[in-house]
């Protein structure tokens, strides 16, 4: 080997390159634990979940959270700082919906964070923002109550809430609690304490029938209490219940076919 100067010439290079990478390893690692590149601002900004482009002020995360976070996640200086890392324990703050990090020239951090809006609470364990997701949280706000066969229907209720909503506008009447049930039937309370019943299909024309019953006839009832249901499963008529007396009312006459 010795005498043959090509791997020789070859083995030299190999040493040399080693040589120079590990310098330049080393002078570049000692470069950038130098103080002059330590960290000098961590900026937290809160958009909101409809408008990325509009800032606002934090509502559910306090100064004490975003401290213990930076405390534990911010390690190294603006080269060597993980940025994955503080993401990812921004994001297990019970209200943060989305974490955005990224380095901030010169010397800084900017944390964007999407927190959740709570649209109602699921069942007596968790909440529902706005896109239908679940989450966690501790909360004392007043809202409706959804419930399901399972999380994965969360997204569904959401969703025909605010057609629901929309839909009894016109009678200033609000959904305070749904319910599917698990064959897929829906059940709405109002915000006057009466169950609507609209079984599994055509729901939204099952509601604009009772928008059209109550403009015609509940209101014109003078009840002193609320109706304890209306039931609109039937194909063209509705049953009502009035404390402890049954009252059925169909059109154009009694319905015996079957509900759904």
């Amino acid at each position: 080997m010795w005498n043959n100067h090509k791997a020789l010439n070859l083995l030299t290079n190999l040493i040399l390159t080693g040589v120079v990478l590990s310098v330049a390893y080393f002078l570049v690692s000692s470069m950038i634990k130098l103080p002059l590149f330590d960290l000098k601002e961590i900026r937290i900004e809160s958009v909101s979940n409809t408008d990325q482009s509009n800032k606002l002020a934090l509502q559910h995360i306090n100064r004490q959270q975003i401290e213990r976070v930076v405390g534990d996640a911010v390690i190294g200086n603006f080269l060597t700082v993980d940025l994955s890392r503080i993401k990812d324990a921004f994001q297990e703050l019970p209200w943060v919906r989305i974490a955005k990090v990224q380095r901030n020239w010169p010397l800084g951090i900017k944390v964007v964070l999407e927190e959740h809006t709570p649209l109602a609470y699921w069942g007596d364990t968790a909440l529902i923002n706005l896109q239908g997701e679940i989450f966690r949280a501790p909360s004392d706000k007043i809202l409706p109550v959804f419930r399901g066969p399972t999380e994965e229907s969360a997204a569904l209720i959401a969703e025909q809430y605010k057609i629901m909503n929309r839909t009894l506008s016109p009678i200033n009447q609000h959904v305070a609690e749904v319910s599917l049930s698990p064959r897929y039937a829906w059940f709405i309370r109002l915000d006057s304490g009466t169950l609507l019943k609209l079984g599994r299909k055509k729901i939204k024309s099952r509601l604009e029938r009772y928008i059209s019953v109550y403009k015609n006839n509940i209101v014109n009832w003078n009840q002193s209490i609320p109706l304890d249901y209306v039931d609109l499963r039937y194909p063209s008529g509705f049953a009502v219940r009035m404390d402890e007396v049954m009252s059925t009312r169909t059109s154009p006459k009694p319905i015996s076919r079957r509900k759904s």
